[in-house]
């Protein structure tokens, strides 16, 4: 059996994504669970409370998020996970390999997932829309993935 189609890509419209036509709703929970937290500021250990709540609309937000509180907010959204992992854990987190809707990157220091063709991250990384650039450290959509490498 061949392997299926790629995802089809999200949305960036004012900072916030919108999910494509035909993703599974998992997916587009979790892209709103992650529209929720953009624009919070960067805070180190951010995201990493106990959740409060079933579901992401309901849980109480951080002041701040680090980039696997993020992560985690994102993917809690979407009943991937039911508490928050760091950056470690992602690294033992699901199959291995490139997803077909969602990819977590991680190493031992950072993380990012890519949603629906769209790179969730706190940090600009080495590719950047000029529009970006002035969107500060913390939750963002970003237009373009970064590197892989020294990422698993």
């Amino acid at each position: 059996m061949p392997p299926p189609p790629p995802a089809k890509r999200a949305k960036i419209v004012n900072g916030v994504a919108i999910p494509p036509v035909g993703a599974p709703i998992r997916v587009q929970n979790a892209i709103e669970a992650a529209n929720l937290i953009i624009r919070k500021p960067y805070v180190y250990g951010g995201g990493h409370r106990p959740y409060n709540a079933r579901q992401a609309q309901s849980a109480s937000l951080d002041r701040g998020y680090d980039c696997s509180g993020t992560i985690s907010f994102a993917l809690f959204g979407g009943r991937f996970l039911r508490s928050p992992l760091d950056s470690g854990s992602f690294m033992s987190w699901a199959a291995p390999g490139k997803g077909r809707w969602i990819t977590v990157y991680t190493n031992p220091g950072h993380a990012y997932v890519v949603i629906a063709g769209l790179r969730l991250d706190t940090s600009g990384g080495d590719r950047l829309a000029p529009e970006e650039r002035r969107s500060g450290r913390g939750p963002r959509w970003r237009k373009y993935n970064r590197s892989p490498n020294g990422f698993t």
